[in-house]
């Protein structure tokens, strides 16, 4: 069973076992629904969401199996993860995952320009770091410009890049 990280318990909140979390995740509102299943991270034992809700930058979740703090305190510094199969697919766009390790081509002669290495969110669009053959790195700015045609099943991205976009010597 595949797993996906959602968020970090970083501290207790209350004595009633409710924890604050960093969220790892752009859908909180249902990840941390009534009756959602989250794990611990390395484990298959499901946690099940009695309620959560945002709190500043963070969520205060409540589960259903942790009533009181002491149980909650032993969850601090865990990752919470979904399942594949309660993850479910998006309307539009692309995991994170289904994203990194694609190989990246030029539309117009389809040479392989290198391989996605990471992923970053500045603001109005995702940037992605390429990682070319010769070892260098560079920003690709998802936009209609550059990126053509994701095809994850096939784990390539076509791009048209603009000269001075990456450093070639």
């Amino acid at each position: 069973m595949e797993f996906y990280d959602v968020a970090q318990i970083l501290t207790t909140h209350g004595l009633k076992g409710e924890v604050k979390v960093k969220v790892i995740t752009d859908f909180p509102e249902d990840r941390f629904k009534s009756g959602t299943k989250l794990y611990l991270k390395g484990s298959t034992t499901a946690l099940t969401v009695q309620n959560g809700r945002p709190f500043k930058q963070f969520w205060l979740v409540q589960f259903a199996e942790v009533t009181e703090i002491a149980q909650a305190e032993k969850l601090r510094g865990k990752i919470l993860t979904v399942s594949k199969e309660e993850r479910g697919e998006l309307a539009e766009g692309y995991y994170f995952d289904e994203i990194l390790g694609c190989q990246v081509v030029d539309n117009q002669t389809g040479e392989k320009i290198g391989e996605i290495i990471d992923i970053e969110q500045p603001g109005a669009n995702d940037i992605w770091q390429v990682k070319e053959e010769n070892g260098k790195t560079f920003w690709l700015p998802f936009v209609d410009a550059f990126v053509k045609e994701v095809a994850v099943d096939q784990k390539m991205v076509k791009v048209e890049l603009i000269e001075g976009l990456r450093d070639e010597d």
